[in-house]
């Protein structure tokens, strides 16, 4: 089952003095439920501007994008914000945490959006903490992000685009600030994830990070310039 579509998207950036950039020149392709997708290009070749758009944190110049067989470019920014963060959890190279937050706190904050009551969102975010292998969790969930090393921010973050269980786990360059063994460990709670069921896509520019996906869709010039599937 497809769980997100996209028909031919094009994206367009209007930078004045009759400037445009075509970031996206018209891509085709389908995500499949419980699948795991790598995004690959060199930098200009559209991969993040793809991302943001399957991900609804933007919208198509053109062409449609269809999540759980739901048309998303008829809704209002509301609807929209509503929409996404039900079905649709971030993962950023900069982790993006609030940091005047603690760990716990940053990973309550989805669930505040969605109404979720304040004894339950904690118990379900320190439940999180342990799932992602945080250290310690019960101290480091005290913690401010600058009290944390980079692999443990990634790990709340990761922890805070799984609170409210949203079926697609988006990544853009997730290890891109990381060490060698901490990205390892992140690539490692990604497969977990995927076999327990999560439809995960991966930007990376890291064929080593592709690696790991079953399938990688290489993108050049804002159009997919190849594809390749494993069949693991």
């Amino acid at each position: 089952m497809d769980l997100l579509e996209l028909k031919n998207v094009k994206k367009i950036y209007d930078m004045g003095h009759d400037v445009k950039v075509k970031a996206l020149r018209g891509v085709s392709l389908s995500i499949e439920e419980n699948s795991y997708t790598a995004i690959m290009g060199h930098s200009g070749s559209g991969k993040s501007t793809l991302l943001q758009l399957m991900g609804c944190l933007d919208r198509p110049t053109e062409g449609d994008i269809i999540i759980n067989g739901i048309k998303v470019k008829k809704m209002s920014d509301s609807q929209l914000s509503h929409f996404r963060n039900k079905f649709i959890g971030f993962v950023f190279q900069s982790f993006n945490l609030i940091g005047n937050l603690s760990a716990l706190e940053n990973v309550e904050l989805p669930m505040i959006y969605a109404g979720v009551p304040r004894t339950e969102r904690k118990r379900r975010a320190m439940e999180l903490l342990r799932i992602v292998n945080l250290e310690e969790p019960e101290e480091r969930a005290r913690h401010r992000p600058n009290q944390l090393s980079g692999g443990q921010q990634q790990r709340v973050a990761i922890a805070r685009a799984l609170a409210n269980d949203p079926p697609i786990i988006l990544a853009d360059e997730p290890t891109g600030n990381l060490a060698t063994k901490q990205w390892a460990h992140i690539l490692g709670i990604f497969k977990k994830l995927n076999k327990s069921g999560k439809t995960i896509v991966v930007v990376t520019h890291d064929p080593l990070v592709a690696k790991e996906a079953k399938r990688v869709i290489t993108l050049e010039d804002g159009n997919i310039k190849s594809e390749s599937e494993d069949s693991r």
